[in-house]
């Protein structure tokens, strides 16, 4: 599986940005895709996510101002970014998580994209 990224750049505090991310398999083969975010010297961190239902989920800080969307026919997920802040800036990651049950016992697959780098400048 492979996940491809696009829509990252420089903007404006108060802005706004859309990153894709286009998945090689189904959007239905994949339980969760979603968002996360790392900036300079933290962890890691949850954005969005939607799972194959069209549930979504978004970390208190982004509640808002940004939304995750899907077109299922392009196996695309969106993160449509509005009210962008400097604390934004980080380097966006897509990711998709696999469950897939067997026999004998269930197998996890996580997928990252490569990353995109948003920067907001204040």
């Amino acid at each position: 599986v492979q996940l491809v990224e696009s829509g990252g750049g420089l903007v404006h505090s108060g802005g706004s940005l859309r990153l894709s991310c286009t998945t090689s398999a189904s959007i239905f083969s994949h339980n969760v895709m979603g968002w996360y975010r790392q900036a300079p010297g933290k962890e890691r961190e949850l954005v969005a996510s939607m799972t194959s239902g069209g549930t979504s989920n978004y970390a208190d800080s982004v509640k808002g101002r940004f939304a995750i969307s899907r077109d299922i026919a392009l196996k695309t997920v969106y993160l449509q970014m509005n009210s962008l802040k400097p604390e934004d800036t980080a380097v966006y990651y897509c990711h998709a998580h696999d469950v897939v049950p067997q026999i004998e016992r269930t197998f996890e697959f996580d997928y990252w994209g490569q990353g995109t780098q948003v920067t907001v400048s204040s």
